[in-house]
């Protein structure tokens, strides 16, 4: 896969702990240990919008399907949820006794999910005023590092080892244990396979309906960060953090490593592919990377 470095930008609040596209790409935010959420234009740099409100590192957010709401999870053990455009919290929900880690919407963002420390998944109504969790999940025997949310399921992976899959409409609960630590879960857009990064430095690929593991990817090095990972190009790419100051591509079918993208000092723990085009944004440090197709015209970033 052809991708060159098309820029960086020095977010300026602290280390960025995660980085996320919208719905259609336009936008991405950016998760800092200074509290704060910022709102970016990636292709320009451009600083659009800070949101501050949290009283703890900010660990992850999402943006909704129209783009005019993002949700927001801390440390603080709070799920906030914004207004894009006035900047001004909506909606501040508490009820996870633990540090808030991975958040997402469903299809028509009117559920915001969201994992945590206490080993617990919550769902919350915030079209309503409801501030209690309408479902929590306390399945889990550990953390709760990442979430797949899609239009009936809830997908969740743990530092107990197993993916818990709960189907909505079936009110069925299906757990896969890998019986390594999980830090991060991706679907494929299929639907057909989940792929786990795990804390062995290995990442695995799980048939969705069987549990069976397909195919692992091996080469980069995980330590004891939870470093994120993607499925690219039409589900024939697995691409991955690294400790080692890079991303790793792998070939999803064969398992072989496809290409390495060699990055300044810092560990690579947190991506984003875009949602159609080809650029991908990796968080290292106080710095996102974009990387992309090489064009005519690469619009080079702000990097000091």
């Amino acid at each position: 896969m052809d991708l060159v470095r098309k820029g960086a930008i020095n977010c300026d609040q602290g280390a960025v702990r995660a980085v996320r596209y919208n719905v259609d790409g336009s936008y991405c935010l950016t998760c800092g240990s200074d509290k704060k959420i910022k709102l970016w234009n990636p292709h320009s740099g451009l600083l659009l919008k800070t949101y501050g409100g949290h009283a703890g590192e900010v660990m992850d957010a999402a943006g909704s399907c129209d783009s005019g709401f993002i949700v927001s999870v801390s440390q603080d053990k709070s799920v906030i949820y914004w207004d894009v455009t006035t900047g001004q919290p909506v909606r501040r929900l508490r009820g996870h006794a633990g540090a808030v880690q991975c958040v997402k919407f469903n299809e028509d963002s009117s559920i915001a999910v969201s994992g945590s420390t206490d080993n617990t998944v919550m769902c919350w109504d915030i079209r309503t005023r409801k501030l209690e969790a309408i479902q929590t999940m306390r399945e889990a025997k550990d953390c709760i590092t990442s979430l797949v949310v899609t239009e009936h399921k809830i997908i969740a992976g743990s530092l107990d080892g197993s993916i818990r899959t709960y189907d909505l409409r079936a009110g069925e609960l299906t757990c896969d244990t890998v019986g390594i630590p999980i830090t991060h879960i991706v679907q494929t857009s299929d639907g057909q396979c989940i792929l786990a990064a795990c804390l062995d430095s290995t990442i695995r690929l799980v048939d969705t309906d069987s549990g069976e593991l397909l195919q692992e990817y091996k080469g980069h090095r995980t330590e004891d960060y939870h470093i994120e990972c993607a499925v690219i190009q039409g589900d024939s790419t697995i691409i991955s953090g690294s400790s080692e100051s890079c991303a790793v591509l792998w070939d999803l079918l064969e398992g072989n490593e496809l290409r390495r993208l060699q990055m300044d000092l810092g560990v690579v723990h947190s991506l984003a592919p875009h949602p159609t085009g080809s650029d991908i944004i990796f968080a290292k440090k106080r710095i996102v990377e974009v990387w992309g197709k090489p064009s005519d015209e690469i619009e080079e970033l702000v990097e000091d």
